[in-house]
C-alpha cells in the first residue's frame, strides 16, 4: 500500500508542476506566456525534484513505468511490486492532469489553438516520423535510465582502497533532476522528451475525458511512441548496466 500511495502522490505532484509550467508557458492570458522552452524544461526538472524528494522515503519515487520495469530488470526492484507501482504512477499521472486543469480553468477558452492544449497535457514531435520520434524517446529514456544506475551505484575510494558507496539517501533525487533537465536542453527538442510513459498517457487520457473547450482529438496515433520507447530505453539501459557487472 505504500508503494501505490507513495507513487500516486509522487507522480501526482509530477504532472502538477510540470504539466503546470507548460500551461503557464502555452495558454493565453497566463502570466508566463510565451517565456519559452527554458523555462519549460526547468520547470519539468524542478517538478522531478519536488515529486520524487516527497516521495523517496515512502515509495522509492520510481514515479515513471520505465524506471520501474528498468529496475526491474536490473534486479533492483522486485517483479512482485512492478503493478502496483505501474497503476500508482498511472492514477498519479491522472489527478495530477485534472488538476492542472482546474487550476488553468479561466485559460483554456481564450487559448486558440488546440495544439497547444493538447501540448498541455502530452508531448508531440516538432517533425512526425514514427521511427525517428521512437529512436528518440528510446535514447532519452537510455540517458535517464543509465543515469539513474550510474547516480544511485556511485561509490568513491576509500582509505583502504576499497570502493565505497555513496549514500546520499533522498538528496540522490538532486542529480537525478539535474539529469533531467540535462535531457530536456540536449534531447528534447525532436520529441518533447516525455521519457515517460505515466507522464504522457496518463495526461493524454485527461485530456480526452475532460471537458476543455475548443479541444481537438488526442492524437492517438502518436500515443504508443512515448510510451513504446521509454520501456524500451530502460529496457537497453539496464542490460547494459548489468552486463557491465553494475560498474
Amino acid at each position: 500500500m505504500n508503494i501505490l500511495l507513495g507513487e500516486i502522490v509522487g507522480t501526482m505532484l509530477l504532472i502538477l508542476l510540470g504539466d503546470g509550467v507548460v500551461a503557464a508557458v502555452l495558454l493565453a492570458k497566463s502570466k508566463a506566456q510565451n517565456s519559452g522552452w527554458i523555462v519549460i524544461v526547468t520547470g519539468w526538472a524542478m517538478a522531478v525534484f519536488v515529486g520524487a524528494y516527497a516521495v523517496a522515503s515512502v515509495s522509492g519515487a520510481h514515479l515513471n513505468p520505465a524506471v520501474t520495469i528498468g529496475l526491474a530488470v536490473a534486479g533492483n526492484t522486485p517483479a512482485a511490486d512492478v503493478p502496483m507501482y505501474i497503476i500508482g504512477q498511472f492514477i498519479g499521472a491522472f489527478i495530477g492532469a485534472v488538476l492542472v486543469f482546474l487550476m488553468y480553468f479561466p485559460h483554456w477558452a481564450p487559448t486558440t489553438d488546440a495544439n497547444l492544449k493538447l501540448a498541455v497535457f502530452s508531448t508531440g514531435p516538432a517533425i512526425p516520423s514514427l521511427v525517428w520520434n521512437l529512436v528518440s524517446e528510446i535514447i532519452g529514456t537510455f540517458v535517464l535510465m543509465f543515469g539513474i544506475f550510474l547516480i544511485k551505484g556511485a561509490s568513491m575510494q576509500g582509505s583502504t582502497g576499497a570502493a565505497v558507496p555513496i549514500q546520499l539517501g533522498a538528496l540522490g533525487i538532486v542529480p537525478v533532476a539535474f539529469l533531467v533537465w540535462a535531457i530536456g536542453l540536449s534531447l528534447g527538442g525532436p520529441t518533447g522528451y516525455a521519457i515517460n510513459p505515466a507522464r504522457d498517457l496518463g495526461p493524454r487520457i485527461a485530456h480526452f475525458l475532460l471537458p476543455i473547450p475548443g479541444k481537438r482529438d488526442s492524437d492517438w496515433g502518436y500515443a504508443w511512441i512515448p510510451v513504446v520507447g521509454p520501456i524500451i530505453g530502460a529496457v537497453i539501459a539496464a542490460l547494459l548496466w548489468t552486463g557491465l557487472g553494475r560498474w
